[in-house]
C-alpha cells in the first residue's frame, strides 16, 4: 500500500472549507450552493485517469463519451496533487474543453495551450522557479552543481530548464540523477553513490516529497554530510522530509516556497473531523485509523501501517497491525503530524485560491446581463445550463483579491504571477526544523527580482558555518588563466600561470592579456609595471670606468702632442712627415673621445653621430698611417734597385701623403653622408631578449651602409699592414715600419676579437664591448707608433740631434732603441741615413770624411755614414754613385752600404 498522505488530506479538507466559505457568503453566488466530489489518485497516473473518467461520466465505468448521471452540472476539476497526475487528467478533460484548475501542478509544459487548452493554475509556472534557483546559485558563486529529479514531468522539465539557465552562466553540472517513480532500492543506492563520489557540495532536487522520501532514508543510512540542498516548492516545507533526525545532513537547506497564507478558520475546521460525522467517508476513517494507530469498529477500510504516526509524533512504520479498536474519543489536538500543521500553508493556500477562482468565474457568469454578454449576439450563459467553454471564458478573465489582499489574475497561458519565499531550514529551540524566510523572489514586468534579506541570518551546514564552496577546481587567482581539460566539464580546468609580459587581474580569467610595450608583468603576474630601462649610464661603475679610461687615453695623446709640439724641430719629430704625426694624434683623440657618445641614454643625435664619428676618426688615423707606410715601402723598394733602376724610382713626397689622406677622408665622408641621409640610425627599444627590461639601444639602420663605412676603414688598415709588413726589413734606422706593423697587428687582433664578443652579448654589454675595442685599438696604435719616439725625445735626447741623424756625430748608446728618421720631406732634400756604427777605424773615418766632403759639394745637405769595410775600389765606385745621387741620376745607395 501507499503511505497515507496527511498533507494531501489537509488539501482536501481545505477545499471543503473553501467551498463552505463560498456557500456561506452572500456576495459570491448567492442562492447557489457548490458541491464537490473527492477522488483519491493514490499519487498514481492510473488512479488519476480512472478518477477523471469516473467524474466525467458520473459512474464508475470509464466511458468518456457519455454523461450517464443526472443532477447538478459539473463545473471544474480542482487538482490534481502533482504535475504528472494533472498532465494525465488534463489531456482528458481538455478534449471537452472542461476547466481544470491546478493548485500544485507547476510543470512548465502545462502552459502549452495546444496540449492543455482548458488548464489553469494558481501556482506559478516552474520556469520561474528554475530561473530563481539558477539566480540563487549564481548569487552565492556556486559553479559545480549536482542535480536530482523525480522520474516524472515535474522533475524532468524543472531540471531541464534549470540546467539551461545555469549553463549560460558557465555553471557546470557535476552529476544528474533520477529518482525512480516505482521504488527500486538498487536505483536509489546508485543515486546515493553518485552523491558520495561527487565533489559537488550543492545539490538541486526537483521532486515531490513522496518520491524523495526513500532517497532521504538511504542518505541518512549512508551518513552523507557536508552537502547543501536546494529544494523545489514541492518538498521545501514538507514534514515528510523536514524531520529533526534528518537535520544532520539536510540542515541549511535552501528552497523556494510559493506564497504563504493564513486561512481564517482552517485550523478549527481541520480539528472538526470525526468518523462518526462521515460514516461513508473512507478517507476520514483511514485518516483516523492511521493517525491513532487503531481500528475503527465495523470498518471495511484497509489498514495503512506504512506511515502511521503515534501520539508522540514519531514514525511507527515498523509497528504491526494493531488490534486495538478506536474509541472515537481520541483527540486530534494530541497528535503531531502534517495534517494539523498550519504554520506553512502554501500549497493549501493555493487550493483555497483555486476554489475561489472557480467561484468568482461562476459568479461572473451568473451576473452577466443579457444583451451585454461576451457570447454571440451579446448573449450570456445560464448558470444552471452552461457549456464548459463558456465557463473557460470567465476563468481566463477572472480577477479578484483574496483575504490577504493578494491579487489573483490568470494570464493567457493560464498562469499566475510568480512570487516565492526563499526558505532556510534551521533548528529551533524545541529541536524541530523551522522554515525561516531569508528572502523573496518576484516576477516583474522587466524580468525578475531576487532579494536576500541578510546573509548572516542563513544557517549553513558547514564546519565554519560559512557559505559552502562548490567547485570542481579552485578558482584561478589573478596571475593565472584557466586551461581546458579535455573530456571534463568546463568548470574542471587547470590554472596556467601567465607568461612573462602577460597578466590577468581577475579571478578565473580565461586569458592573460599582454602588457603595453613599455610595461612588464610583476612577480605575481597580476599587474603591469614599468619596465626597467637598461643602458650604459655615466653614473654606474662600468660607465664611469670606461669614460675615465677614455679621458686618460685622450690626455696621454695630448701629452704626446705637447711633447711633439715642444720638440717639433728635432730630427725624430720631423722624421717621415711631422704633419701626419699630428693628424694621427688628432684622430686618436677623436676615437678615444667617441666613447662618450656610446655612454649615457641613447638619443637620436647620439645614435646618428657615434658610429660616423668613430669611422671618420679611424679613417683619418689609418689614412695617415698609410701615407707613412707607403713612403717607407717606396724607400724599401728603392733600396733594392740597382744603379740603373734607381734613376726611375718614384719617391713619396709630403704633398702626396697629405693628398692620400684627403682623398681617403673624402671617400669616407661621402659614405657617411649617404648613410645618414638614406637610412640613419635611430633609438630602439629592444624588448626581444628580456621581458622585464627595455634595452635602450641604437638601431644602426642599414647594416649594409654600416659595413661599407667600416669596411673602408678595414681596407685602409689592411693596406697599412701590408705596406708596413713589407717595409719592416728596411735597415735598422728605418724600423718605424716595424712599430707600425705591430700597431696594426694589435688593431686587427682587437677588432677580430670584437666581432664574436659583440654578437654574443646583449644589452648594455654590447656597448661595453665596442667601447673596449675602441680603447684597446686606440691605445695599441698610440703605444706602438709614438711610445718609442717619445722615449727617445724624453729619455734619450742625445740621440735626437741633427748631427746624429745627419751623420755628423756618433753615439755609443746601445740601450736606446733605434729610430726611424727616414724619408723626411720636411727638409729641402731627403736625408738618407744608415745604421750608426759604434766604432770606426781611422781609415774608415777618413773614408767617411771623404764621402761627406763630396756630399757637401752638392747644393743639398746629404750625409752618408758608410761602413768602411770594403776595399778601396769599392769606395771609389761609391763616391761616383754619390755624385750621381747628387745630380739626381740615382735614387738610392745600397751598393755602398755594408751588410752590417
Amino acid at each position: 500500500h501507499k503511505k497515507f498522505n496527511f498533507r494531501g488530506f489537509r488539501w482536501a479538507r481545505a477545499m471543503i472549507h473553501a467551498i463552505q466559505e463560498v456557500n456561506n457568503r452572500l456576495d459570491i453566488l448567492p442562492n447557489i450552493t457548490l458541491g464537490y466530489h473527492i477522488y483519491d489518485t493514490c499519487f498514481t497516473t492510473s488512479k488519476t485517469v480512472e478518477g477523471t473518467l469516473a467524474y466525467l461520466t458520473g459512474q464508475n465505468e470509464t466511458m468518456p463519451n457519455f454523461r450517464c448521471s443526472a443532477g447538478a452540472p459539473l463545473v471544474a476539476v480542482i487538482g490534481a496533487g502533482g504535475s504528472t497526475l494533472t498532465i494525465a487528467s488534463s489531456r482528458i478533460v481538455g478534449l471537452y474543453y472542461f476547466p481544470e484548475v491546478g493548485y500544485a501542478s507547476s510543470c512548465s509544459v502545462l502552459s502549452d495551450k495546444y496540449q492543455f487548452p482548458s488548464f489553469l493554475r494558481t501556482i506559478p509556472n516552474d520556469n520561474h522557479q528554475s530561473l530563481a534557483m539558477a539566480e540563487l546559485v549564481r548569487h552565492f558563486g556556486w559553479v559545480w552543481i549536482g542535480t536530482i529529479a523525480a522520474d516524472d514531468d515535474y522533475g524532468k522539465y524543472g531540471i531541464k530548464y534549470f540546467k539551461q539557465n545555469v549553463e549560460k552562466s558557465g555553471i557546470c553540472i557535476a552529476f544528474s540523477e533520477t529518482i525512480p517513480k516505482i521504488f527500486s532500492r538498487e536505483k536509489i543506492l546508485a543515486v546515493v553513490e553518485a552523491i558520495k563520489e561527487s565533489t559537488a557540495n550543492i545539490i538541486v532536487v526537483y521532486s515531490s516529497d513522496i518520491d524523495l522520501s526513500p532517497l532521504m532514508e538511504e542518505i541518512a543510512n549512508s551518513n552523507i554530510t557536508g552537502k547543501t540542498w536546494i529544494a523545489s516548492e514541492a518538498w521545501v516545507t514538507s514534514a515528510l522530509i523536514a524531520k529533526p533526525e534528518y537535520f544532520s545532513f539536510l540542515g541549511g537547506t535552501i528552497g523556494f516556497g510559493v506564497r504563504r497564507g493564513d486561512i481564517p478558520g482552517l485550523k478549527d475546521f481541520l480539528l472538526d473531523v470525526h468518523p462518526d460525522n462521515a460514516a461513508s467517508d473512507d478517507l476520514t476513517i483511514e485518516f483516523w485509523q492511521t493517525a491513532f494507530n487503531c481500528t475503527w469498529p465495523n470498518s471495511t477500510v484497509p489498514y495503512n501501517t506504512d506511515f502511521r504516526i503515534n501520539v508522540t509524533g514519531r514514525e511507527s512504520g515498523v509497528h504491526p497491525v494493531s488490534d486495538q479498536l478506536c474509541t472515537g474519543k481520541e483527540k486530534l489536538e494530541d497528535i503531531k503530524n502534517t495534517y494539523l500543521d498550519v504554520s506553512e500553508l502554501r500549497i493549501t493556500y493555493n487550493v483555497y485560491k483555486a476554489v475561489f477562482t472557480v467561484a468568482h468565474a461562476l459568479n461572473n457568469l451568473d451576473t452577466c446581463v443579457e444583451g451585454n454578454g461576451p457570447f454571440p449576439k451579446n448573449s450570456c450563459a445560464i448558470i444552471y445550463d452552461f457549456e464548459p467553454w463558456q465557463l473557460m471564458y470567465y476563468l481566463k478573465n477572472v480577477k479578484f483579491t483574496t483575504f490577504d489582499n493578494e491579487l489573483v489574475k490568470i494570464d493567457d497561458n493560464g498562469d499566475v504571477y510568480a512570487s516565492y519565499d526563499i526558505i532556510n531550514w534551521q533548528l529551533n529551540e524545541t529541536g524541530e526544523i523551522s522554515f525561516v524566510k531569508i528572502g523573496i523572489y518576484n516576477d516583474t514586468k522587466d524580468g525578475h527580482e531576487m532579494k536576500i534579506y541578510n546573509n548572516d541570518s542563513i544557517f549553513w551546514n558547514t564546519p565554519t558555518l560559512k557559505p559552502p564552496r562548490s567547485v570542481c577546481t579552485e578558482n584561478c587567482q589573478p596571475g593565472a588563466r584557466k586551461g581546458i581539460r579535455h573530456g571534463v566539464p568546463a568548470c574542471c580546468f587547470v590554472c596556467i600561470p601567465c607568461a612573462d609580459g602577460e597578466i590577468s587581474n581577475k579571478t578565473d580569467a580565461r586569458e592573460c592579456f599582454p602588457c603595453p610595450d613599455d610595461y612588464c608583468s610583476n612577480t605575481l603576474k597580476n599587474e603591469c609595471v614599468l619596465k626597467e630601462v637598461e643602458f650604459l649610464a655615466y653614473d654606474e661603475a662600468l660607465g664611469t670606468t670606461l669614460v675615465a679610461v677614455s679621458l686618460f687615453g685622450a690626455c696621454i695623446v695630448l701629452s704626446v702632442t705637447i711633447v711633439y709640439r715642444i720638440h717639433r724641430d728635432t730630427a725624430v719629430v720631423k722624421a717621415n712627415d711631422r704633419g701626419l704625426s699630428f693628424l694621427i694624434q688628432l684622430s686618436l683623440v677623436i676615437t678615444l673621445l667617441t666613447s662618450f657618445l656610446f655612454v649615457g641614454k641613447p638619443k637620436e643625435w647620439s645614435c646618428q653621430i657615434r658610429q660616423v664619428t668613430l669611422a671618420l676618426g679611424f679613417s683619418l688615423c689609418l689614412s695617415c698611417i698609410l701615407g707613412k707606410t707607403i713612403a717607407l715601402l717606396l724607400t724599401y723598394r728603392g733600396s733594392k734597385l740597382n744603379a740603373a733602376e734607381k734613376h726611375d724610382h718614384i719617391s713619396m713626397q709630403s704633398f702626396h701623403q697629405k693628398l692620400l689622406v684627403l682623398i681617403s677622408m673624402i671617400i669616407e665622408v661621402c659614405i657617411c653622408t649617404a648613410y645618414l641621409t638614406c637610412i640613419p640610425p635611430y633609438v630602439y627599444k629592444n624588448m626581444e631578449f628580456q621581458n622585464v627590461k627595455i634595452i635602450l639601444e641604437c638601431n644602426e639602420g642599414s647594416i649594409e651602409f654600416l659595413c661599407t663605412m667600416f669596411g673602408f676603414d678595414v681596407f685602409l688598415a689592411v693596406l697599412c699592414f701590408i705596406t708596413a709588413f713589407i717595409a719592416r726589413k728596411l735597415p735598422d734606422n728605418f724600423n718605424e715600419a716595424k712599430f707600425i706593423t705591430f700597431g696594426m697587428l694589435v688593431f686587427f687582433i682587437v677588432w677580430i676579437s670584437f666581432v664574436p664578443a659583440y654578437l654574443s652579448t646583449r644589452g648594455k654589454f654590447k656597448v661595453v664591448v665596442e667601447i673596449f675595442a675602441i680603447l684597446a685599438s686606440s691605445f695599441g696604435l698610440l703605444g706602438c707608433i709614438f711610445l718609442p719616439k717619445r722615449y727617445i725625445i724624453l729619455l734619450k735626447p742625445e740621440r735626437n740631434t741633427e748631427e746624429i741623424i745627419s751623420g755628423k756625430a756618433t753615439t755609443n748608446d746601445n740601450s736606446a732603441p733605434s729610430t726611424s728618421a727616414s724619408c723626411t720631406s720636411e727638409v729641402t732634400n731627403s736625408t738618407l741615413s744608415s745604421m750608426v756604427l759604434d766604432e770606426y777605424t781611422d781609415r774608415q773615418f777618413q773614408w767617411i770624411l771623404m764621402y761627406h766632403q763630396i756630399a757637401i759639394i752638392s747644393s743639398g745637405s746629404y750625409g752618408f755614414w758608410f761602413s768602411m769595410t770594403q776595399p778601396k775600389s769599392h769606395h771609389i765606385t761609391c763616391a761616383e754613385k754619390i755624385m750621381q745621387v747628387i745630380t739626381g741620376e740615382l735614387l738610392w745607395l745600397d751598393f755602398c752600404f755594408s751588410d752590417k
